[in-house]
């Protein structure tokens, strides 16, 4: 029996001490006044019963009533139920109220009642008191508390003639039984009825089971208030322990919800703290940081404002806020949605019938108390479903004294296959389920609902689970036994309490509440008391019983996790390769390992595993040979490497009696077992997992300690199994039997058992002690490269905590990526740390296990022997183990090397593992797993090469080649590696170069850390050289005075060298001068390189005015100034091209020839003006050589604007420059008036800019005179978004007439109105009045250019744009480099993550803006308008821009010659910094690769793919180039500037130096050789058009990704450095000339693995091929392919017909709009490319003589396709068009008929240009041939004679010609054919 009250206690106001605003609570009474012993007085309920705090009221308001819960130190809770009344203040209350609220403030307080103001004065009418009459009890009974209260008010207000003294006695001494009323006798003693005195009486019904919680219609409410998904939300932040707090405006509802919110947390126990109602002043409690659940006065909501972490449910407005930083995981689907459909059924049962037409009556709602508990058996379900089996997941410690139980975590979220789930893992970690499993793992105990749920009815549930009426009956019957559960007697009969009479609270009371008699109380209390110790005490039996297990677990989401058709075969493969081991069939289980390591992926192949290998054991011992061992190892570590930490207790539990089983005999007495090899494993050093371990196998042995004598086991039990066998009785059963025993056994039996179960645990610490020691202890102690502070071997802090332990494969991985694990430990620290981490896992089993100090004593003593003689053996162990004869390593394949080149570290032992690049390890495309792949890394100096062969043994004997030169690398990155197929492999190191390969390599054990550093730091040495004397371009080929590249062309221009002579004497005659007034001049340092001059030395760089420009004098003497000659600079590759394009001559002010526009000026010579800039340069013809000084001035760099190319048709030019500095061109154009003639040396400066500007604009012809101009205002950097079409618009032919004026932008848009060029070079058609076009458009950088306002006055215009930076081009080239090459496989396989990682990149969108720049330069140069390019620094974009435009204007630049020379001009000599922008000095190492010029080449690469046929070089030349302009094999590309290339003496060679046999030292000397011999550089298509300009299509989606960045080579490497490459393969037959039998020539080509090119030419380079061949066998020297082509072409040219009617493919060829051949990219890649490939026109444009005509040349293309056709146009004696009838029914068409005599046929095509025959008509079967009559159908403008038959053997053939004297002649030539035959 139990006291229904505890305390009654009268609270009235009082003031509040301090004189503060408001009151405070004061207890006048408490009875009993003494506390009861076994409960104390609970403190602070004054705070309680005013939550809102104690005030005065003006007015008198209704009695409150509400239950405060306060839970006491113990955990323990105390219901304090308070009902507040209101009485006239006494008058020393108001005073102090008064007082008080002098400073106080108005202030709204709940129930709309008013505090006093200051500045109201007090009214006259009265004020009233609060008073609170509580009721403290450890029980729930809430209406029992209510009507208790309310009887004492009644009795007080109504004055009832009833001592309130006795019924406060009466309530104080009633007791009632605990829960449980159906185990009690009688229905009284169940429900017991009791009455305090007053003509009351009253029924309290106890609860059933007193773990069910009591909750009224408490859920129900909160639901209504809430709503579904907000509950649930609740519901799993409680669980996942957040913090919740609820709002409202009443007190019982605050309590109802928090009471609503724990009861559908059962069966778990909320912990933390718990506050229904929180009273105001302690309101900072909610900054705590542990959970909570709390209620708060809706008042107060203000408050809560500012709490971060804290989720608000506002009750009364029904929401529930959850701040952004609070993560709520959701319930695991499926639960969460079939949760969510059940409750909004139960919550509305019309939801189900709402859509039906005929509804069935409606079915009366549950009362509000059933709802109740239908909602709570919604939530029962859900736990049991949650928790199913549980029990089976419990390890049973220790059964006595007290049973000691641990939960298996990881096994239960394995098994149940929510190891990710966020919820179900937090759930578990909390401690609400730790108190679950304390309290209900316990094997005996009384057992309750859940438990009955839990262990019965889950198969039913999952029945149930598609059955939405099922479901519902279900959590019907719960509901019922919910109900019965709180309501056991719902007959009996009901409550009968006074209550006071309505508005009994406005009548005056006839006296305050009355001063109590303490006495009396007491005197009842006493009585009572007395009464209770003479009965018996009331002892509870306790129904106890065997918990039921229920079926073991099953995975929550079995459905819908379908296990892979094929699972059932890789498991086959798994046992089938393990029989074969241990059957010694070594070579078989070869074949199939490869394919296990890839089952092992799974974890039922995992599993298969850890069984086939337990069938192996024997008497706890295999051992096993060498090879086996290997085997067996391979697959252990194979198994744990994707062991998760959840995984733990399923494979490596299974393998850790293993790996103390497989052994193998080293020699004599010396065995070394599996687990020295297997240790590199994260899950070893978890000490969770061993706990586990420990704890099953304790469970194991314990259970056999009970189990009789015939059921025990044989000896040889596993001992590794975690948990027990499902045949009976289980561990927990035998527990829960022992445990009903227990009180019968004697003192002794017990304190034997006790001391059986701690020896047990004992012996199984020493076990484990060893295992652990075993698996944590490396075989060489010395290395300690296992230690690696083992994830926590080495901190105190990582042992788990008591309960629930968290997994620490976190903290494993992190510690794993320190470097604290590599440094040098003596074997003492290894020994040391390991014996650490048993004892703190001893010390933590054995005190949960309740092992005595003494024992645990004993075995801190024994750890560090049991570690010190494992040391011991295994030193003899790794002694024995190195003599073993090591594994057969494959041979070291040497690579091939260049001359030259020379190795610099031989070959490293490494493996090649998989990149992204999923071609190489078998992938999408199929083809062979050529990756990992096991062999060496060679670094020369110029390379780093790989070569192996496949690890995997199905792919065959294939070598395997990466390479790339050192020059390229870009990023190097240790990576580790964790285990391999063979053995646990070290360092990793993944290299990534700028030519798009990466080596992913995993160094072998021989070579060791020391090997792998020393592999590194040579590798850095080569590839960042400390000067340019370091590379292999410089290095190779040992002492030799520096060579220069020789001249690819003979000199031109013999005016230009007699006059340059002149020059050159006049100019060292200045140089021989002593200028004592200069400074000398000394070139900055390689470090300084390229940056721009400080600004003293800029103004040192002075010109002398008087001189003549010939005369000019340099500051000092350049080192090679006795080398420097101009006729070597007249030579150079631009003055060639200046002298093609006619810019200009080079000549004093007196000889210069005034009619030329343009000169070339030698006033950069000496390299002063200009560093970065060429010797000679082209500037108007008006303008001083001293003038140019001052106009560099006005550029960054120096780089002022030069002439680099001339139209020849529009005679417009293009200038580059670099760009401005503020005080130049946008000084000028700023400035509205012009310059006075006494201003600063910037602002002449800029009047010298101006008037060099003026002088080009004068220097065009076409704009000498022309007046008005055209802005380009319309062309904004709009137009160069990604929106603009202009680039796509292809406009072949310009309109004569006349048309509106348009500007540029307009103009590029496609609406093109200007008419052609007049032939004087006039504008066109000036008569219009429009505007004219700007003489000079300037192309700067927008963010250079902003708030330029041009001056419409001048001639020129600026054009703003946008461009990237170069540090954007880096950014982009990175991103490009992991897209291509990507470093790991992504984690989407599929094209998808490829294309969005290239988007990404941005780097087609710069290739894109680009090409639509130079389209635009094009385009306005097209139109007469010359371009002024001054971007940047004038040496990165400016240069691409330039460069392009010329390439797209001038079809020169599109033949080998020409590209060479544009890029030895435009590159070369205007001074891209390619050493800078390659990164290949030391000093430029942080500045990081960017890779201008490689953009350049895409960029032509994509205008080659739209123009096949304008091209003399093929796409492999610009890979070539790619590829080698970053390699440093050649000197072409290094160095900065002309002028660098001088210093060194590169530019030059001496007059009669003799050129020793040296390999080439210039990429174009090269490029020549090779093209002798090979056609590789050369495109067959080339077939240009005279004077085309193109305009490629610029979109991105117009845009290719270069297979340069994807194609790879594993068979030979990178396919650029041509001496290296294999020929081609040799005819089998030549191979085996002994073989009689005919080889087959087929051979497989692989994809990544073959070049194709090479495996499978094209038709013309296999011929040529072949010729070669049959030359050599004749003993004929070969003859060159480029003469055989040639010879060819002229053929061809002359077979062509002369009447020009030509073949099918020469009007292809010639008819064939110009944007159609551009499609030519296309066909090649279709079948029909081979067709194509043939047109083969190849006359240079530069040397093409003007008499060839474009008719010849197209003749001759077609010529050469008819060559592989079947030669038709020699056959066709007649043709011509004629009418045909068709088969039955169908109609006459007209067909192109074609009589061939030599093949003494009539075909028939479709028109007359088609080439596809339709139909042939053999003459041999023709019979007659007739004239014939009109039929059906037949064309009607046609006479009756035009009709003929053809008779033939099948049928008759009906003809209608044009007319009938062709009808005649027809017949007449067939007839002819005819007699002929």
């Amino acid at each position: 029996m139990a006291r229904l009250a505890d305390y009654f206690v009268l609270v009235a106001f009082g003031p509040h001490p301090r004189g503060s605003g408001e009151g405070q609570g004061q207890i006048l009474q408490r009875f009993p006044e003494k506390d009861w012993e076994d409960n104390p007085f609970p403190q602070g309920i004054e705070l309680f019963c005013q939550p809102s705090g104690w005030q005065l009221c003006p007015e008198r308001s209704p009695p409150t009533f509400f239950v405060a819960v306060l839970t006491d130190i113990n955990s323990e809770r105390h219901y304090c139920a308070c009902l507040t009344f209101w009485e006239p203040a006494e008058p020393t209350q108001e005073a102090a109220s008064a007082e008080d609220a002098a400073d106080g403030e108005e202030e709204l307080e709940d129930g709309g009642r008013m505090r006093l103001s200051p500045s109201a004065p007090a009214p006259a009418s009265q004020l009233f008191a609060p008073k609170t009459l509580v009721l403290v009890s450890r029980l729930d009974h809430t209406e029992v508390f209510r009507n208790s209260l309310g009887l004492i008010y009644t009795v007080h207000v109504e004055g009832l003639d009833v001592s309130l003294e006795s019924v406060i006695g009466n309530l104080l001494t009633c007791t009632i039984p605990l829960a449980g009323g159906s185990q009690l006798d009688s229905v009284e003693e169940g429900a017991r009825t009791i009455s305090l005195g007053a003509g009351d009486r009253q029924v309290i019904q106890t609860p059933l089971t007193d773990s069910l919680p009591v909750s009224c219609c408490s859920v129900a409410l909160l639901f209504r208030q809430l709503g579904i998904t907000n509950v649930l939300c609740l519901f799993c932040a409680a669980l996942t322990e957040h913090k919740i707090l609820f709002l409202s405006r009443s007190y019982q509802r605050l309590a109802d919800a928090c009471r609503g919110l724990l009861a559908l947390l059962f069966p778990l126990r909320y912990s933390f703290t718990y506050v229904p109602i929180l009273p105001a002043q302690l309101l900072e409690v909610l900054s705590t940081p542990t959970p909570f659940v709390i209620g708060v006065h809706a008042a107060f909501q203000a408050e809560t404002q500012e709490l971060l972490d804290v989720i608000i449910a506002d009750l009364d407005g029904g929401t529930v806020t959850v701040p952004e930083c609070v993560h709520i995981p959701p319930l695991p689907e499926p639960l969460q949605s079939q949760t969510h459909s059940v409750l909004s059924t139960v919550l509305d049962p019309e939801l189900e019938l709402a859509d039906l037409a005929f509804p069935p009556p409606t079915v009366p709602a549950s009362s509000l108390k059933m709802q109740d508990k239908e909602l709570r058996a919604v939530f029962l379900r859900l736990f049991a479903q949650l928790l199913q089996g549980y029990r089976w997941c419990l390890h049973i410690v220790r059964i006595h004294p007290e049973p000691v139980i641990r939960f298996h975590k990881a096994a239960f979220l394995g098994q149940r296959g929510l190891v990710e789930d966020d919820f179900l893992m937090k759930v578990l970690e909390g401690m609400a389920f730790a108190g679950f499993v304390s309290e209900r793992g316990v094997p005996y105990r009384a057992t309750d609902l859940f438990d009955e749920l839990v262990a019965h009815e889950v198969a039913r549930m999952r029945a149930d689970e598609s059955h939405p009426q099922r479901v519902l009956r279900h959590v019907k019957e719960l509901a019922e036994q919910l109900y019965k559960n709180e309501n056991p007697y719902p007959a009996v009969a009901m409550h009968k309490v006074q209550r006071p009479a309505e508005a009994s609270h406005l009548r005056r009371a006839p006296r305050p509440f009355p001063r109590l008699d303490e006495g009396t109380v007491q005197w009842i209390v006493d009585q009572a008391m007395a009464k209770m110790q003479g009965a018996p005490p009331a002892v509870r039996a306790e129904r106890r019983s065997t918990v039921p297990s229920g079926p073991p677990m099953t995975a929550i989401l079995e459905r819908s996790s379908g296990l892979h058709a094929n699972s059932a075969r890789r498991l086959e493969v798994v046992r089938n390769c393990i029989s074969y081991v241990f059957e010694g069939k070594m070579l078989e289980a070869k074949k199939l390992l490869p394919a296990v390591l890839r089952a092992l992926k799974g974890r039922a192949a995992r599993r298969c595993l850890t069984q086939e290998l337990h069938l192996h054991v024997q008497q706890n011992r295999a051992v096993l040979d060498h090879q086996q061992f290997d085997f067996v190892v391979r697959m252990m570590n194979c198994c744990l490497q994707d062991c998760t930490s959840a995984d733990e207790h399923g494979i490596a539990a299974a393998l850790l009696p293993l790996v103390t089983a497989f052994c193998r005999k080293l020699s004599p007495g010396v065995t070394q077992f599996a687990y020295s090899c297997v240790q590199e494993h994260v899950v070893w050093s978890t000490p969770q997992f061993w706990e586990a371990m420990f704890y099953g196998d304790v469970q194991t042995h314990v259970r056999a300690l009970y189990l009789e004598p015939p059921e025990d086991r044989p000896p040889t039990q596993q001992v590794g199994e975690a948990l027990a066998q499902e045949e009976p009785p289980s561990a927990l059963d035998v527990a829960s039997e022992q445990r009903r025993l227990w009180p019968t056994l004697s003192r002794a039996k017990q304190q034997e058992l006790v001391q059986k179960e701690e020896s047990t645990v004992f012996s199984q610490a020493i076990h484990y002690a060893s295992r652990m020691s075993y698996l944590l202890l490396p075989l060489d102690a010395s290395k300690s490269r296992l230690l690696r502070e083992r994830a926590g071997l080495g901190d105190p802090e990582s042992a788990s905590n008591s309960l629930v332990t968290n997994s620490m494969a976190g903290s494993v991985a992190e510690s794993y990526d320190t470097e604290s694990g590599f440094e040098d430990a003596e074997t003492s620290d290894v020994a040391g740390a390991v014996v650490r981490f048993i004892n703190r896992f001893v010390d933590k089993v054995c005190t949960e296990s309740g092992v005595t100090s003494d024992h645990l004593k004993g075995l801190h003593v024994m750890v560090p022997d049991i570690v010190q003689m494992h040391i011991e053996t295994l030193e003899a162990v790794h002694r024995e183990s190195r003599r073993l004869p090591p594994i057969q390593k494959p041979k070291l394949l040497r690579p091939r090397l260049l001359p030259g080149e020379e190795c610099v570290l031989d070959g490293l032992r490494v493996y090649l593992l998989p990149d992204g690049r999923e071609e190489g390890a078998g992938g999408s495309a199929g083809g062979p797993a050529l990756l990992p792949a096991e062999g060496a890394v060679f670094l020369t100096t110029y390379r780093v090469i790989f070569t192996g062969m496949p690890t995997d043994p199905l792919v065959g004997e294939q070598v395997v080649v990466r390479a790339f030169p050192v020059a390229a690398l870009t990023k190097e990155k240790r990576i580790s590696v964790q285990t391999h197929v063979d053995q646990f492999l070290q360092d990793g190191l993944q290299l990534r170069a700028c030519t798009f390969q990466l080596l992913r390599m995993a160094f072998d054990e021989e070579v060791g850390s020391e090997g792998a550093e020393l592999f590194r730091k040579q590798l850095h040495r080569l590839r960042y050289p400390p000067d340019i004397k370091g590379t292999f371009a410089f290095a190779s080929g040992a002492t030799h005075t520096p060579g220069r590249p020789g001249r690819a062309a003979k000199d031109k221009g013999p005016s230009l060298r007699t006059l340059s002579r002149n020059l050159m004497k006049n100019a060292k005659r200045t140089i021989g001068r002593q200028h004592i007034t200069r400074k000398k001049y000394s070139p900055p340092s390689w470090e300084h390189r390229g940056q721009p001059p400080a600004e003293d030395q800029e103004d040192e760089i002075a010109v002398s005015e008087e001189a003549e420009p010939s005369t000019l004098t340099p500051s000092a003497g350049l080192k090679p100034a006795d080398r420097l000659t101009l006729s070597s600079l007249v030579e150079r590759a631009c003055c060639r091209d200046y002298q093609r394009l006619g810019l200009g001559t080079l000549g004093s002010s007196l000889s210069r020839a005034k009619s030329e526009p343009f000169r070339v000026s030698p006033v950069n010579r000496m390299y002063a003006i200009c560093r970065s800039y060429p010797g000679l340069l082209i500037v108007p013809q008006s303008v001083q050589d001293n003038a140019l000084q001052r106009v560099s001035r006005c550029y960054r760099q120096n780089r002022f604007p030069v002439v680099c190319w001339r139209s020849g048709r529009s005679k417009a030019v293009l200038l580059r420059s670099g760009g401005l500095h503020g005080k130049g061109v946008v000084g000028l154009f700023k400035a509205q008036n012009a310059p006075s003639p006494g201003q600063s040396q910037a602002d002449s400066s800029s009047l010298e800019q101006e008037k060099y500007l003026q002088a080009v604009v004068s220097a065009m012809p076409r704009y000498a005179d022309a007046s008005g101009r055209n802005t380009l205002s319309g062309f904004s950097s709009a137009h160069l978004g990604s929106h603009g079409k202009w680039g796509s618009i292809r406009v072949s032919g310009r309109s004569g007439g006349p048309g509106v004026g348009v500007d540029v932008g307009s103009r590029l848009a496609g609406r093109d109105v200007l008419g052609p060029p007049q032939p004087n070079g006039a504008p066109p058609d000036s008569g219009f009045l429009r505007p004219q076009r700007a003489a000079l458009y300037i192309i700067g950088d927008k963010a250079q250019l902003k708030g330029v306002r041009p001056d419409p006055l001048q001639q020129w215009e600026l054009v703003p744009i946008e461009v990237f930076e170069a540090r954007q081009v880096k950014a982009s080239f990175k991103k490009l480099l992991k897209a291509c090459v990507p470093g790991c496989p992504a984690a989407e396989p599929g094209p998808a993550s490829y294309l969005r990682s290239l988007e990404d990149s941005e780097w087609l969108t710069q290739i894109h803006k680009l090409l639509q720049v130079s389209v635009l330069v094009v385009e306005l140069l097209d139109s007469g308008s010359s371009v002024l390019v001054s971007l940047e620094d004038g040496w990165d974009i400016t240069t691409q821009v330039v460069s392009l435009v010329q390439l797209l204007s001038d079809p020169f630049y599109r033949t080998l010659e020409g590209f060479r020379l544009l890029v030895e001009k435009e590159w070369l000599s205007f001074g891209h910094r390619f050493s800078h922008r390659g990164a290949h000095m030391l000093a430029g190492q942080s500045s990081g690769v960017v890779p201008i010029f490689l953009q350049f080449l895409d960029c032509v690469h994509q205008v080659h793919l739209q123009f096949p046929m304008e091209f003399e070089f093929s796409q492999f030349y610009l890979k070539f180039l790619s590829y080698h302009h970053a390699s440093r094999r050649f000197r072409t590309f290094l160095l900065d500037s002309d002028y660098e290339r001088i210093e060194l003496g590169l530019l030059y060679e001496e007059k009669g130096e003799r050129r020793g046999q040296q390999a080439c030292r210039s990429v174009w000397e090269h490029v020549d050789r090779l093209s002798k011999k090979t056609p590789v550089f050369y495109n067959y298509m080339y077939a240009p058009e005279d004077a085309e300009v193109l305009r490629p299509y610029s979109n991105v989606s117009n845009l290719k990704v270069w297979d340069f960045y994807t194609e790879e080579t594993l068979a030979e490497g990178p396919p650029y450095d041509w001496e290296l490459a294999r020929g081609p393969p040799e005819p089998p037959e030549e191979e085996r000339p002994d073989s009689s039998a005919p080889q087959s020539r087929r051979r497989v080509v692989w994809p990544c693995y073959d070049s194709r090119p090479r495996a499978q030419p094209d038709a013309i380079s296999r011929l040529l091929e072949e010729l070669q061949r049959l030359e050599t066998e004749l003993g004929r020297p070969p003859e060159r392919w480029k003469d055989t082509w040639d010879r060819v072409k002229a053929a061809q040219r002359l077979e062509g017909r002369p009447d020009g009617r030509g073949t099918p493919g020469s009007l292809l060829a010639s008819t064939v709009p110009h944007h159609r051949r551009s499609l030519g990219v296309y066909l090649q890649e279709g079948p029909a490319g081979s067709t194509l490939s043939l047109s083969l026109d190849s006359d240079q444009s530069g040397g093409s003589s003007a008499s060839s005509s474009r008719q010849a040349a197209r003749r001759s293309t077609s010529a050469l396709y008819s060559q592989f056709q079947t030669a038709e146009s020699e056959n066709r004696s007649y043709e011509g068009t004629l009418y045909k009838k068709g088969a039955f029914m169908k109609p006459w068409k007209a067909r192109w008929f074609v009589l061939d005599k030599t093949k003494h046929q009539l075909r028939y095509y479709d028109h007359r240009v088609d080439t596809e025959c339709k139909g042939v008509i053999d003459l041999a079967e023709v019979e007659a041939v007739a004239p014939g009559a009109p039929t059906m159908g037949a064309p009607k403008t046609v006479g009756e004679k035009a009709f003929f038959d053809v008779k033939t053997t099948r049928r008759v053939y009906n003809f209608c010609a044009q007319d009938a004297a062709s009808a005649q002649q027809w017949v007449d030539r067939i007839q002819g054919c005819l007699s002929d035959a």
